[in-house]
């Protein structure tokens, strides 16, 4: 595969401010995305317009694994604004999940029995188009954690915490590890369980002081990485699975079925040995939830459903996803297949 040839801020030390100033680096014109791709005029004129209600932002770790020159790469997809974004499709709805009128004002939301979730940034490092909360209304990150942390220690059922957004893993380690360590004050509280993306956008975010307070937690901690091709795989993101896994935390991985990206049983037949290689479980392939301004990315579930058995004509049974819907105020996720 080619890549594009990008300058990106140095890292090499993986420390707090590397990650940081790669995440500042990010790529959030649209003109400047085609520039560096070398793709057409038109385009850019297009993602500007589609910006507008949802902006642009790419790392450039992830915009050097982007082919130049071609349109239909499946990870320039995932990025790229285009005009199919403004389309007004039926049953695609700005919170197809419900979730805005069931969180609570201190950024938790209750979705399953002895879970919650706390939103705990806004921000994401990558603003993926067929993202599912791209018009949630986000609580304010800088605001204290206390009300969130005293709900969860008046609610005894409660046994297992999941940090998500936004990305969770913008906020610094050191407001992570102190929100971590008041967690694990909560008596109940079992297990913390991380949902991000960042690893595999900006992998320089796997720090010593990540991997040090998620290990220091009582707290059984997880971390769910969300990867939908195989390209998005590059040796430095397998550094920085490695370097979590090797700690001795366990990494699940959470794909969306999306149309033009990974709707092909070899694609997605490659994603989960890849994954298995790098001792990452594959856990779901989500059917897309119907956001508005993501239609064009839907599959159709019994498409799902085939590509799901031909994944399990050839992969051994722990490297095949399970093929789940979410549903808004179901009791949990509905499995298809």
């Amino acid at each position: 595969m080619q890549h594009s040839t990008l300058t990106m801020p140095r890292a090499d030390n993986f420390s707090e401010t590397g990650w940081q100033s790669v995440l500042a680096g990010a790529v959030r014109d649209p003109a400047e995305l085609c520039r560096l791709l070398g793709l057409p005029a038109t385009l850019a004129a297009e993602a500007a317009r589609a910006a507008r209600q949802f902006p642009l932002r790419v790392p450039r770790p992830y915009l050097a694994r982007i082919r130049p020159g071609d349109p239909g790469d499946p990870l320039l997809a995932q990025v790229l604004p285009t005009r199919e974004e403004q389309a007004d499709c039926p049953h695609f709805v700005r919170d197809p999940l419900g979730e805005a009128a069931d969180a609570c004002p201190a950024g938790l939301l209750r979705k399953y029995k002895r879970r919650v979730l706390i939103l705990a940034s806004g921000a994401c490092g990558v603003h993926c188009r067929f993202c599912f909360r791209r018009h949630f209304p986000h609580r304010d990150a800088k605001n204290s954690f206390a009300e969130a942390l005293a709900r969860i220690a008046a609610d005894e059922s409660i046994e297992e915490v999941i940090l998500s957004g936004g990305d969770p893993l913008v906020l610094s380690d050191r407001r992570l590890a102190e929100l971590a360590g008041q967690l694990a004050e909560i008596p109940h509280l079992r297990r913390l369980r991380l949902h991000t993306r960042l690893p595999i956008v900006i992998p320089q975010r796997v720090t010593e002081s990540l991997v040090a307070w998620l290990r220091g937690t009582r707290l059984a901690p997880w971390v769910v990485v969300h990867v939908n091709h195989p390209a998005e795989l590059d040796a430095a993101v397998a550094a920085a699975l490695g370097r979590l896994i090797d700690a001795g935390i366990p990494v699940l991985n959470q794909a969306v079925l999306l149309a033009g990206v990974n709707d092909r049983a070899d694609v997605l037949a490659d994603l989960c040995r890849r994954l298995a290689d790098l001792r990452v479980m594959p856990y779901y392939l989500h059917q897309l939830d119907r956001v508005a301004g993501a239609a064009h990315f839907e599959v159709p579930e019994a498409r799902g459903i085939q590509l799901v058995a031909a994944l399990r004509a050839q992969l051994p049974g722990y490297a095949v996803p399970r093929y789940v819907r979410d549903r808004r105020g179901a009791a949990s996720k509905q499995v298809l297949a």
